[in-house]
This record gives C-alpha cells, sequence and structure tokens, in this order.
C-alpha cells in the first residue's frame, strides 16, 4: 500500500487510508478505535444539517468528539444550500475542521427527500450547496456516487463541478445509487474522475483486505481509499493497511466498550456494543451460539463476559 499524507485545504492527515461514514457505528468509540489501528482520517455518521438548525438533541450526540480521538471530519446531508451552510457554522461543528457533504447515500427515504444521491441529478443544487458551505470558513469535501444508474453515470462531470465549486477533496464510490452496497466496483469512472481534476481523490468501494486497497489505487488513480463495512468486521484491517501493529480482538473490545461507555448511557453501550460484537464474531466456530447469547444479555458487563468466553485464550489470527 503506498502510504502518503493527504492536504486537504490548510489541513494534513497522517495517511491516505480513510474511515467511511457509517449509519449507526462510527460514533466517537469506533472512530477513536479506528485511528488507533492507523486510519488517517475517520468521518462521523451522516448528521441532519435540519437536525442541527432545529435543535435535534441526537443529531448533536452524533458529533461528540474529544482531543483524545484526533483529527475527525464531520459529515451532513441535506439540500437546501442556506440551511447547509448553517449548520456547517453549527457550534456543534466547532471542533472539526473538515465538512463533508453526503452526495452518495443510497437509502430511499433519503433519495426521495432529494438529498443524498438525489444531488447527483441535481448538479445545480449540488454546486450551490458547495458553494454556500464553503462560506462559512470551513473546509469543504465531497462525497458521492458514479451516478444513480449505468444509464447516467456523472462520475466526470460531477467530480469537476464539485472542484470548480470550491471542493477540497472528493470521495467517489465506485458504485451507482441503484447498486446500493452490492456489485463490481467501477474503476473506471473513478479513474476518469481523477483524470478530471486537481483536489485529491479518495476511492471508496470494495476494501476488504490490503489486496483490495491496492487494486483501487492501482486502477484508479486514486490518492488515497475510504475502508466502509470491512470495519465493522473488523476495525484493525487498518493495522494491515498502514503497517500499525495489531493487538488481541478481546482488547480491542474492551477499548471499545470503554469509550462507548464513557460517552453512553449503559443501554446504548449494550445494544451497540451486542452489535459490534456480532460483526467480530461472525464466520468463526460456535458464533450462532454465542450470538444468541449475546443478544440477549441485558448490560455491558454482561455483553463483555460473553465476548471473553468466546475470544479468551485465543490468539487473534492475523
Amino acid at each position: 500500500m503506498r502510504l502518503s499524507a493527504i492536504r486537504i485545504g490548510d489541513t494534513q492527515t497522517d495517511n491516505n487510508v480513510f474511515l467511511a461514514p457509517l449509519a449507526g457505528y462510527t460514533n466517537y468509540a469506533f472512530r477513536r478505535l479506528c485511528k488507533g489501528y492507523g486510519a488517517g482520517l475517520c468521518y462521523t455518521e451522516m448528521v441532519s444539517a435540519k437536525g442541527l438548525k432545529y435543535g435535534s438533541e441526537n443529531t448533536e450526540e452524533l458529533l461528540y468528539t474529544s482531543a483524545e480521538e484526533g483529527l475527525t471530519a464531520a459529515q451532513i446531508f441535506g439540500n437546501e444550500p442556506d440551511t447547509m451552510r448553517a449548520a456547517c457554522e453549527h457550534k456543534a461543528l466547532e471542533p472539526f475542521p473538515i465538512v463533508d457533504i453526503n452526495m452518495g447515500c443510497p437509502v430511499p427515504k433519503i433519495y426521495k427527500n432529494g438529498e443524498g444521491s438525489a444531488l447527483l441529478e441535481n448538479p445545480l443544487l449540488a454546486e450551490k450547496i458547495v458553494k454556500e458551505c464553503v462560506k462559512s470558513g470551513k473546509t469543504i469535501t465531497v462525497k458521492f456516487r458514479i451516478g444513480v444508474n449505468a444509464e447516467r453515470l456523472v462520475t466526470e462531470e460531477f467530480a469537476k463541478r464539485m472542484e470548480g465549486a470550491g471542493a477540497s477533496l472528493i470521495t467517489i464510490h465506485g458504485r451507482t445509487k441503484d447498486k446500493m452496497y452490492a456489485g463490481e466496483v467501477n474503476y473506471r469512472e473513478i479513474a476518469k474522475a481523477k483524470r478530471s481534476v486537481k483536489i485529491p481523490v479518495i476511492a471508496n468501494g470494495g476494501v476488504f483486505s490490503l489486496a483490495d486497497a491496492e487494486k483501487l489505487m492501482d486502477e484508479t488513480g486514486a490518492d488515497g481509499v475510504m475502508v466502509a463495512r470491512a470495519a465493522l468486521f473488523d476495525p484493525q484491517i487498518f493495522c494491515s493497511l498502514t503497517g500499525t501493529p495489531t493487538e488481541h480482538i478481546l482488547s480491542m473490545f474492551q477499548k471499545q466498550l470503554q469509550w462507548t461507555r464513557q460517552v453512553c448511557d449503559e443501554r446504548f453501550t449494550t445494544v451497540f456494543m451486542r452489535k459490534m460484537a456480532a460483526f467480530y464474531i461472525k464466520g468463526k466456530r460456535n458464533a450462532a451460539a454465542y450470538k444468541e447469547r449475546l443478544f440477549a444479555a441485558k448490560t455491558p458487563d454482561e455483553t463483555l463476559k460473553i465476548v471473553t468466553e468466546f475470544f479468551g485464550g485465543n490468539e487473534r489470527e492475523i
């Protein structure tokens, strides 16, 4: 893996291997965990610009961070330029020097609202949003897909528009909106976009191993890669991509539980860490029996006890 720092506006990352924003997962504790394993930049879960405008408590909770976490980018979504700028200027976003605009989410509810990947079909509005957000003084980046379907690929044109509107970096998910998170990644479309702009381009899609990351870089010429679902199954994928030392999976789980517990109540911690444990044990021997016990756990301590039984004494497979 060709590691290099990425300059995004006035900010420089440690390397070019990023953690994608993942709704429901990339909270403070998970980001901090991935950062410790080598991720050069981590993104918050996508946050509603309207939620910030109207003072949604849940929205602001998604933006919790601390000095221990290090460099983090906030991701917002919406389709009203003024509201998006107001979100960038919101007090909750003060700790984040970089604000990423989601123009790729394929979830039907988001798309039907004219947000996320729907903006691929409204490039003039997408430009207005970026231009307005840049006025906030934040460094603005954009994450988008190659199109809504194979008949309407917009990658190169959209990349140029985002650069022209003032984006400092773009991340391209190499699938169309209708493919959701499955199917082949279109390297050619990402490569076309990379050749058409001067700002850094991060390639996203299908990275589950070092070989996947290297192929994505080689085929697209991108400046870096973004890891998404693979990190849910193994946050230490960043170790293999960056050469950071690994640790026993039980130690990893204990840290994540501790950091989650620091900022969340016992109920959330229990539910969230049960979900994470289910990812970590998937595909391993006796996983089904332990998963049934996991989802019956009532407290964080009970969850930890079950995970300790599962992984205790076993050497991590590297």
